[in-house]
């Protein structure tokens, strides 16, 4: 029966120490790139492996990357956040973690049992905020917190966010050079438990309104399986309607835009309708939107944060991604432009 490969075989095949093979597989930055392909080498002939528990206890590292998601990793935004993660986190050895964070019982869960017990190297929250009792618990772990598209990168070691304010400010700025007045913007209650940094947009619309001095009309669209008709009948039946539909993001866009279109309303020739996000089908739809970048945030995020986990200093440790308007096909002067 063929013995299984230990450290110290690694170490005579390479002519190195063992602790300089322990070394190379925990501390790679410790180790010149020519003695670690050495390393690498001498492992792979032997099919030899350092167990992530070994790993763990050696370095005092749990090779895990925790990750708050107040929705699905299979929406657009979730799964381009992961993938962006994934792409740095992976080839440096960590395992990302999803924690789903959609009520009062996951929330409490997640920031009572997790400092308790240790087991992630960072910290990632992804649009919504963490308050003051939830950045203490976080601080006991002693590791990196990385915020994106919080509303604040207070107590954030990393964050990273889209300027959504002024995302609404330029759709609205478009529309109201197309002539619009009566915009109406819809989007997801405000209030809601995880104070979604889309709030942001409904400032950014207001204060847009205002400079243009038109109405700040908001639709909240209302909870339950039938949000979606709620939100349309309700659009549909204002007196007089809208000539144009801000969303808070393209996910309320395209299905309102498609009811609407089954109702009989030609877009953008009686409504124009625009998003936020530039996710996927937008640019096939031709929705007017506010273009951001989850996966770029995510992959620069996790740069930073592993360099943190390594002791490293960090130039940039706050950035602000521009907001960039794409205009398609969904947004026109309206028909009563001259009423």
């Amino acid at each position: 029966m063929t013995s299984t490969p230990s450290v110290h075989d690694v170490a005579i095949r390479a002519n190195v120490s063992a602790s300089t093979v322990s070394r190379a597989f925990t501390r790679p930055e410790l180790v010149s790139e020519k003695t670690r392909n050495r390393v690498l080498q001498a492992a792979s002939e032997l099919n030899f492996s350092v167990s992530r528990s070994s790993m763990a206890l050696k370095s005092g590292q749990s090779f895990r990357i925790a990750l708050l998601l107040s929705t699905p990793v299979t929406t657009w935004f979730g799964g381009n956040i992961f993938e962006g993660l994934d792409m740095v986190f992976h080839p440096a050895g960590y395992d990302i973690s999803i924690y789903p964070i959609n009520n009062v019982k996951s929330r409490a869960d997640f920031f009572d049992v997790l400092p308790a017990r240790r087991n992630a190297d960072a910290v990632i929250v992804p649009s919504f905020n963490v308050d003051s009792r939830e950045v203490a618990r976080l601080k006991t772990m002693n590791v990196p917190i990385a915020g994106i598209n919080t509303v604040s990168n207070e107590n954030m070691s990393v964050w990273a966010a889209i300027d959504d304010a002024h995302g609404l400010r330029l759709i609205v700025r478009h529309l109201v050079s197309l002539r619009h007045r009566r915009i109406t913007y819809v989007c997801r209650d405000p209030q809601s438990l995880l104070t979604l940094s889309a709030a942001q947009r409904i400032r950014g619309f207001k204060e847009a309104c205002a400079q243009a001095h038109i109405k700040d009309d908001v639709l909240v669209i209302p909870d339950g399986d039938d949000s979606l008709q709620s939100t349309f009948n309700a659009l549909i039946n204002m007196q007089p309607m809208p000539t144009a539909i801000c969303c808070q993001e393209d996910g309320i866009a395209i299905p309102l835009m498609c009811r609407l279109r089954e109702f009989g309303l030609k877009i953008p020739g009686d409504i124009s309708i625009t998003g936020f996000d530039d996710g996927t089908y937008s640019q096939e739809l031709g929705l007017t939107t506010i273009r951001q970048q989850p996966r770029l945030m995510g992959h620069d995020v996790a740069e930073k944060l592993l360099d943190l986990i390594n002791h490293k200093t960090i130039s940039e440790p706050y950035r602000t991604y521009p907001a960039e308007l794409i205009i398609r096909s969904t947004t026109a002067t309206p028909r009563d432009v001259d009423e």
